[in-house]
């Protein structure tokens, strides 16, 4: 079973996730609202990979990713955002550095599972 952290301080699109992951079945799945929140739930979960927005209160998905990367340099990693521009060249140091993958918000369910499966066949 594949174990996804959701880090997203929109209720409704983590409840759409948390949903069509466990719909297929093969996702065990936990949420956190901001990035303090999702490091703490890292350490717990161990997660196989991170699902985060960038952009959130209290602590933003790039210095979550920051934290957690100290201590597992490569976690699967995907990236939301509605302003990709904004944060293109982190993103590009992510997608270089560790194989990490964005998702333009908003995005379809479909892309986010294809992602999914995607990074664990590179070794996930």
């Amino acid at each position: 079973m594949i174990k996804v952290l959701i880090v997203e301080d929109n209720n409704a699109l983590i409840r759409l996730l948390k949903q069509m992951f466990e719909s297929e079945g093969i996702y065990r799945v936990k949420t956190a609202k901001n990035g303090d929140e999702g490091y703490v739930a890292f350490l717990s979960f161990k997660p196989d990979i991170i699902l985060t927005d960038i952009e959130m209160p209290v602590k933003n998905g790039l210095d979550m990713m920051r934290d957690i990367r100290m201590r597992q340099p490569w976690i699967k990693t995907i990236y939301m955002s509605a302003d990709p521009d904004r944060y293109r060249s982190f993103l590009d140091e992510e997608k270089t550095k560790y194989r990490a993958s964005f998702l333009d918000k908003p995005f379809s369910g479909s892309k986010v599972i294809e992602l999914i499966n995607e990074s664990q066949k590179e070794g996930g």
